[in-house]
């Protein structure tokens, strides 16, 4: 995976994702600040140079270490979910390539970041330029079953891989009141479920499609 720097930000992408948008608003996304966020982050920056010409059609692309970036519909439909509000603390399971992370930056969350892989995670660290601009990112190297209890509680917790069952360190670490989005599921496809802890700790669990995540993996790669 090639990344070449310092990537533009033309009138052509920024047309293209404005057509994305349009996409996203036509399939049933209707949070505006979600919309707003698509349209601000230039998902090219995050992807090899390769797929430039086609980094904002709705489909995911591979990165590094057998992940990919998800479909921005897939990425727009759980950060509305996460209904995130200015100053939000959220813990992120899954860095990836980052886009996700600068997305709910973008809206004014306060990022806590995790990725088991190391060789995503200093790939990151060396070619994505971008995640600078939001210095309320934060970045962790470490197995996401375990969450970041030092870090907790956290307002928002969202996962961006499939995983087998719902890991309860993390309901620990939500903040009642709180919202967790995960995809749930084997590796044939996952239902994405919308967790939400209650004031009194009652657990609310909604169940809103089907999705198609790569798995979410235990203990830390590398």
């Amino acid at each position: 995976m090639q990344i070449d720097k310092p990537k533009e930000d033309t009138y052509l992408h920024k047309g293209m994702r404005k057509q994305l948008v349009d996409s996203l608003r036509s399939k049933g996304i209707k949070d505006e600040k979600v919309l707003a966020a698509i349209n601000n982050v230039p998902r090219h920056f995050f992807l090899d140079t390769a797929f430039e010409r086609i980094a904002y059609e709705d489909r995911a692309f591979e990165i590094l270490a057998k992940q990919t970036i998800s479909h921005p519909f897939t990425v727009a439909f759980q950060t509305e979910l996460l209904q995130i509000k200015k100053f939000d603390k959220v813990l992120e399971i899954g860095t990836g390539s980052a886009y996700q992370s600068c997305i709910l930056a973008e809206m004014g969350a306060m990022v806590f970041s995790v990725e088991r892989q190391r060789e995503l995670y200093d790939f990151v660290d060396k070619n994505f330029s971008f995640i600078k601009k939001y210095p309320m990112i934060r970045r962790f190297y470490g197995d996401g079953y375990v969450g970041l209890p030092t870090f907790a509680p956290f307002d928002k917790i969202i996962v961006t891989a499939g995983a087998p069952f719902v890991p309860e360190k993390l309901i620990e670490q939500l903040k009642p009141g709180g919202i967790f989005v995960i995809p749930v599921g084997d590796g044939n496809g996952q239902r994405m479920l919308k967790i939400t802890k209650e004031i009194d700790h009652k657990i609310i669990t909604e169940e809103l499609g089907d999705f198609d995540f790569v798995p979410m993996l235990e203990g830390r790669n590398g």
